[in-house]
């Protein structure tokens, strides 16, 4: 009997993948845990290995299309032994659906159910619904039996009108006016950009960016990396300004915990752990963000450690789905490409991010007299339906006292 490739369970919360490249072929020889295929979770690319040796019988799940956990991706077994590609399972992986639960217009992830009908929905488009404020009443399905498909909600909000927290606004896409003249080059977008475009467009059309900035004095914080750099070395460290950018922000979040929150319609949920996200820049790849969990549990040698181990298996690829979710703030660290200040965008569903400038020495008045300082600028992006103005630059300040003092 044939053995089915299955999609395995990557991670909590991971309900589907997409499918990246098919490292073997139909009619092609795989060993038993010989990678067999490469897909994408969140921006993480994963190998699947196959579960038994023999031949790819039946490849049922393309290149570039979703399928859901537990369903099935091929067949290996003997040559000329036969499958069967009509059950559900299969089928919802030509179908590019997932299990469902019943249609509700204010449904949430959180109470979708994993059952299978017709006028269902899944689990991860009542998601993308709930991210997006789109009231599912008002939107066609065109999946089988009329079922709303992930691509329904996403071509619901590309068209124009829809509800977020109650709020009516009118989303816009204007079409490429992009001429093409020979000798451009095309370049097709990939997984990872896709999903980049896709979650930075909803978080601006989700919270209202505002955004604050301030200067640190990192004076004391070059004193003590100075110090303490050969030490840390010793263990295999690397003392890096990003360590302190995340102490600071501990800190912050500790006196002012509004900025560790989340917006919902019942209420702002403040998030008792504090895990800050580390934008890590991929190249021309894009970037992604793991995830320090706890964060306000680490000394600064284990913050350390952690920046170290998680910047390194991101560029290597080497990151856990786990490792990329969960995060209630986050990081991005721009001044490595000598950018001053910037305007990130909101992680959502998280209330903030702050962005660190390049360091440099500027001319500063300290006691009405001119001195040379290493300054940086904090640039603090916050949900304004979280935070106002004042709170916000409450946090800032905790952030930039901290780094000061």
């Amino acid at each position: 009997m044939a053995t089915k490739v299955l999609v395995p369970l990557l991670g909590e919360g991971v309900e589907e993948v997409t499918i990246i490249k098919w490292l073997k072929q139909e009619g092609e020889l795989v060993k038993e845990l010989e990678p067999l295929l490469e897909v994408n979770t969140d921006k993480v690319d994963t190998e699947i290995p196959a579960p038994a040796s023999g031949t790819v019988l039946k490849i049922v799940a393309q290149e570039g299309v979703p399928a859901k956990v537990g369903t099935v991706l091929a067949f290996i077994g003997k040559p000329g032994e036969s499958v069967d590609v009509s059950s559900p399972q299969v089928s919802n992986v030509k179908l590019s659906t997932v299990s469902a639960s019943p249609v509700n217009p204010n449904v949430t992830p959180d109470t979708a159910h994993m059952t299978q009908g017709a006028g269902f929905i899944a689990p991860v488009v009542a998601k993308i619904a709930a991210e997006h404020g789109v009231n599912l009443s008002q939107v066609q399905g065109t999946g089988l039996n009329g079922r709303i498909t992930k691509n329904d909600v996403l071509n619901f909000v590309e068209s124009g009108k829809q509800t977020v927290d109650n709020r009516t606004q009118t989303i816009h896409h204007p079409p490429s006016t992009a001429v093409h003249i020979e000798g451009d080059q095309l370049i097709k977008h990939t997984v990872i950009r896709k999903q980049i475009a896709e979650h930075m467009m909803m978080s601006k059309h989700t919270s209202p960016h505002v955004l604050t900035v301030m200067e640190a004095d990192l004076s004391k914080v070059i004193a003590h990396q100075n110090a303490n750099m050969d030490l840390f070395a010793r263990d295999g460290i690397t003392l890096t300004l990003t360590a302190y950018f995340m102490m600071a922000i501990v800190a912050g979040l500790k006196a002012y915990p509004m900025t560790n929150s989340s917006w919902t319609e019942g209420g702002i949920l403040v998030h008792k752990a504090i895990n800050i996200g580390m934008a890590t820049s991929l190249g021309e790849e894009g970037l992604i963000v793991p995830v320090i969990k706890n964060a306000d549990n680490f000394s600064l040698l284990a913050m350390a450690r952690t920046v170290n181990d998680l910047a390194s298996r991101a560029r290597g690829k080497k990151l856990q789905p786990d490792e990329v979710k969960g995060g209630t703030f986050t990081l991005t660290n721009h001044g490595v490409s000598r950018s001053l200040f910037s305007f990130p965008i909101i992680n959502q569903p998280q209330c903030g991010i702050l962005g660190t400038g390049t360091m440099q020495k500027r001319v500063v008045v300290i006691d009405d007299a001119i001195a040379i300082r290493p300054m940086i600028y904090l640039s603090f992006v916050f949900d304004h339906c979280i935070l106002d103005g004042a709170s916000a630059d409450w946090f800032l300040m905790k952030v930039k006292e901290t780094l000061e003092s």
